[in-house]
């Protein structure tokens, strides 16, 4: 049987999938990625680790002797171009100072928030400029929140940090040098993580699924099973069984760092960039406009760097709160609108109801024949 689309002419909608891809590979992506938590959990390591090409020693990334025994005193940002079949990522990792380094740890995760806040003013004063061509996406897409793998748990000064940081950045949490723990005792350290997590209400990423796509459904179960990722960090590359492969070696073998079955490293890598480096975005800008509408809800001024500050209280600010307000009074009186559409409905119905209840009654009555004119039927004339 001929198909019905078959005399017709295609639109040509499957183009627009070739347009996006061109202004892609031209513009390129904007990534940045933070790694934060105790020093000696191996930051620094999976910093070099993470996007340095597998099995290969002439990376630029593989770090000196000097380099490996550097401990990370302060924010520190690495940038570097990778390019894939023509797509161009602009990657910027951030490094961050170990937290219990101090006699008092108090709020020492304070210089993440306040360097995640000053990247949202930045990219807010972009957004304010009369050129908007030019703006570089500088927000940090997700951070790494490194366990420790001995803990069993979470720590309250993790518990009070994460907290502070996951209204304002995806936490993806990883355990690093998770090849100190055996399997079973990896396992038991996952579920305490997890059920820690949700006991403090602090929210992580959750990858999107597709509902239609049995392939992203999957994935997406198999991140969250993951999740605390155990990573092993490692930019050595061994000779183990004739190839060459990243990893640490041990009296009793090899733990390889590409390796699925040794460690989540390659999964953690394609949940970066493979699979939901989009999502990853799209999550952070959710972020940044929940601050853009609490900076513009207090009267903020100071992502206008240089403006007048009396004519922005007067004038900007408060057209800005106006039309927050009156937006706020249209979803109140569509709600209404809804509301009463809805009683409308229900009393139409009822109506309607009523009208076939009558009906039904009438024609059960019984018909009056036409023939009797009385019940006494017809009277006879007397002579």
């Amino acid at each position: 049987m001929a198909s019905r689309n078959d005399g017709r002419r295609s639109m040509g909608l499957s183009g627009i999938q070739q347009q996006v891809y061109r202004k892609v590979t031209k513009k390129g992506y904007d990534f940045t990625l933070m790694v934060a938590g105790e020093t000696s959990l191996g930051k620094s390591t999976m910093v070099r680790t993470l996007f340095m090409q597998p099995n290969n020693e002439s990376d630029t990334d593989c770090a000196s002797a000097s380099e490996r025994i550097h401990q990370t005193v302060h924010i520190e940002e690495r940038s570097k171009t990778i390019t894939d079949n023509g797509l161009n990522l602009r990657l910027t990792i951030i490094d961050t100072p170990g937290f219990a380094d101090a006699v008092d740890n108090t709020d020492c995760w304070h210089p993440l928030v306040d360097h995640i806040d000053q990247a949202f003013d930045l990219y807010l004063s972009e957004e304010n400029k009369l050129d908007r061509s030019t703006i570089t996406d500088r927000r940090v897409h997700v951070l790494l929140y490194f366990l420790d793998p001995s803990c069993r748990g979470l720590k309250p000064m993790d518990i009070s940090a994460m907290k502070a940081l996951c209204n304002k950045v995806n936490i993806i949490p990883v355990l690093g040098k998770a090849d100190t723990l055996t399997k079973a005792e990896l396992e038991q350290v996952k579920a305490q993580i997890k059920d820690d997590l949700e006991k403090n209400m602090i929210t992580t990423f959750v990858p999107a699924v597709d509902e239609e796509d049995p392939e992203s459904r999957a994935m997406s179960q198999q991140i969250q099973k993951a999740i605390p990722f155990a990573l092993i960090g490692s930019d050595a590359v061994v000779e183990v069984g004739g190839r060459a492969a990243r990893g640490r070696s041990y009296p009793w073998g090899f733990v390889e760092v590409d390796n699925p079955s040794h460690c989540d490293f390659d999964l953690l890598r394609n949940t970066l960039v493979k699979t939901h480096l989009e999502d990853l975005k799209e999550a952070t800008h959710e972020l940044y406009e929940n601050y853009r509408k609490d900076k513009l809800r207090h009267g903020d001024t100071s992502m206008y760097p240089g403006a007048n500050a009396s004519v922005l209280d007067e004038d900007t600010i408060r057209k800005m709160q106006e039309a927050e307000k009156q937006q706020e009074e249209l979803q109140r009186q569509q709600e209404e609108l809804a509301e009463q559409r809805r009683k409308f409905e229900e009393e139409r119905e009822q109506f309607e109801e009523w009208q076939r209840q009558k009906r039904a009654e009438s024609s059960k009555k019984p018909t009056r024949d036409p023939s009797r004119a009385s019940v006494g039927g017809p009277r006879e004339e007397t002579v």
